[in-house]
């Protein structure tokens, strides 16, 4: 662990870093939604360890404690969590062979896969999905554990703005990125999309369907001096 933060420029150790612990607000907030939803303790924390998909977890919660058949919670988070097999095509090579499979595979978020993508040296690739895989998997389960434990008391997060954190965070990140004019396009082609579709599908499918902003990305080209 101590080599792959090593490989890591300050710049983006310090992104990640931020990521991790928005991501661990954002856990401390589904715990203390589950437990104050009725659900014991052990519920969200395996969840947590063995699933380890917020969307697909706040999914499965919020149809459980509405009353809903576990089952039909379980193929909900699993319909929600189809968009791991391209962030799997993509990051397979960074994952590596042998038994760094099974843990590179679990550790797989929409996060690390964006900044490990985001990269062009191929050992800072690597060393961005595995420092940002395993340090969202540390935070979240922490921040589910704390959240767990407060939920008899915080029965709504909704007043504390926990649920604000982590979008707050992301926002903060990409704002840089939006001085370029082809990414602003992109952008905004992609919020429209999500935003028309979030009152018809399941949480995090919206998200997904705003890969169609990357359509309308085009990079300028630089013009060509003609030589006399």
């Amino acid at each position: 662990m101590r080599s792959i933060w090593r490989t890591l420029d300050r710049g983006l150790a310090r992104d990640i870093g931020l990521v991790c612990l928005a991501d661990g607000v954002v856990g401390l907030s589904y715990g203390a939604i589950s437990v104050g939803g009725g659900l014991p303790l052990w519920v969200p924390v395996l969840l947590s360890i063995v699933v380890f998909a917020g969307a697909s977890q706040f999914l499965f919660v919020g149809i459980v404690a509405a009353g809903g058949s576990p089952i039909a919670a379980m193929i909900a988070g699993l319909l929600v969590n189809t968009r791991h097999v391209a962030f799997g095509l993509a990051v397979s090579d960074l994952i590596g062979g042998g038994w760094r499979r099974l843990p590179g595979s679990h550790v797989m978020t929409d996060e690390n896969v964006a900044f490990a993508m985001g990269q062009d040296d191929p050992q800072q690739k690597r060393a961005a999905y595995w420092a940002g895989g395993i340090g969202i998997f540390l935070c979240w389960n922490v921040g589910v554990v704390i959240g767990g434990l407060a939920g008899s008391v915080i029965t709504d997060t909704d007043v504390f703005g926990l649920d604000a954190a982590f979008p707050a965070v992301l926002l903060a990140l990409v704002l840089p990125a939006l001085r370029d004019r082809a990414t602003r396009t992109a952008a905004l082609v992609g919020v429209v999309v999500a935003l028309a579709a979030t009152p018809f599908l399941p949480a995090g499918l919206p998200v997904l369907l705003a890969l169609v902003g990357l359509l309308f990305y085009r990079t300028e080209k630089p013009a060509v001096e003609v030589s006399r």
